[in-house]
């Protein structure tokens, strides 16, 4: 099949849907498809693979959901994604999220083809949704098919839109994370406690609250170091360096981003790894990241996070935005060396289940239910002009 794989946000930028969109199309590509990925990017051209097709490069960054989007709002695109469809000829066109303005839904608008859309987003209200649903309604009966990233995102979306769909969860490599080439970084691998966070510094994601369990947490394990991950910059994790020197709280390492092959390593480093999101989260991806690498996690009690972590099993859940309840997650983790082992084995175990192998057998299966689908109809179609046809002719005689 040639498959169109659409993503609305800046590509390559660090991100859960960019990172399922790249993923998905390895493992298409691994089985002989022809693919393609549709997006901006503000990155140059020859720093990207030869079957993305960059849109623009012009790209804003918009407040979202506690969050930042990184999406292009150029004018060019409309022409640009009418010719790209036209030359291409995809079989499959799936955008992921596909009311996120203003590639997916340009896409869909222009596209013949079968179209799938990927949902992502959750949010505890659906307002958004209401105001635009006049706007949205058409868009939405132009997918011929509908995956939700959980039952979290499934339930809140069909609140609002009905229609065929499935849920088919994110996906990890798990052996990237578990191979036996992982090795721990060097200079943290002193047998001291190191809690681990991963991803950038927005509000939603509650790293606030992680800093402020910290001292709690080193009130018990004086030698405790935090370390954190992710894509933000200097000018994200400022007001947090000044907060940390003016509390003078010690062991706080920022990383920032690292490389893929960097990723592992760090979760092969952490003691126990820290989730404390405050809400918004569809799924958690980082906790599968987790427990592919056998780390035991402390995470928030929220509807994403529950779709993969079970208390107790995988980790603990604690009420989200509660620092107190966060260092006595991670101080309980820290004393039993036993539960963390348990809790590992655990993970690793559940991890394996949402491989990228798996879960792009899942989606494949889907498309071709979807062309089956469209196939049937056609013959439907052909067949009623048909009978038609004859009766008219037999009329005439």
């Amino acid at each position: 099949m040639k498959i169109a794989l659409v993503t609305p946000y800046d590509f390559p930028f660090p991100g859960g849907v960019t990172e399922h969109t790249w993923q998905l199309d390895r493992e298409f590509r691994r089985r002989g498809h022809d693919t393609r990925i549709i997006a901006a990017s503000s990155t140059d051209d020859e720093t990207l693979d030869d079957h993305v097709i960059k849109v623009s490069g012009a790209v804003s960054c918009f407040p979202f959901s506690g969050s930042t989007v990184r999406v292009t709002i150029s004018p060019q695109v409309f022409q640009r994604v009418k010719k790209i469809l036209k030359q291409e000829q995809f079989d499959i066109v799936h955008a992921h999220e596909p009311a996120a303005p203003p590639l997916c839904p340009i896409v869909l608008y222009h596209s013949r083809a079968i179209n799938i859309g990927t949902f992502h987003a959750y949010r505890e209200t659906n307002t958004a949704y209401q105001i635009t649903r006049p706007i949205l309604d058409p868009l939405y009966k132009k997918l011929d098919g509908r995956i939700f990233v959980s039952q979290a995102v499934r339930d809140f979306t069909l609140a609002n839109f009905k229609g065929d769909f499935r849920v088919i969860p994110n996906g990890i490599d798990v052996g990237h994370f578990s191979g036996p080439g992982v090795t721990p970084i060097e200079r943290f691998a002193d047998g001291r406690p190191n809690i681990l966070y991963v991803g950038r510094l927005d509000k939603r994601k509650g790293f606030e609250h992680l800093l402020a369990a910290f001292p709690e947490i080193q009130a018990s394990y004086p030698d405790a170091r935090l370390l954190v991950v992710g894509a933000f910059d200097a000018q994200d994790k400022e007001p947090y360096v000044r907060r940390v020197r003016q509390e003078r709280i010690r062991g706080v390492h920022f990383i920032g981003f690292v490389s893929r092959d960097e990723l592992p390593r760090y979760y092969r480093t952490a003691t126990v790894f820290c989730a404390p999101s405050t809400g918004f989260e569809s799924f958690g991806i980082v906790l599968l990241e987790a427990m592919a690498s056998g780390v035991p996690i402390v995470a928030s009690d929220i509807a994403g996070y529950r779709q993969v972590l079970k208390d107790g099993c995988e980790g603990t859940l604690v009420p989200p935005s509660d620092p107190t309840a966060i260092a006595q997650g991670c101080i309980r983790l820290l004393q039993d060396g036993r539960a963390r082992a348990r809790m590992g084995a655990a993970g690793h175990a559940t991890a394996a289940n949402y491989d990228w192998t798996q879960i792009a057998d899942r989606v494949l299966a889907y498309y071709d239910e979807l062309v089956s689908a469209r196939a049937r109809s056609a013959k439907r179609r052909s067949w009623t002009r048909w009978d038609w046809q004859s009766m008219s002719f037999s009329v005439g005689e």
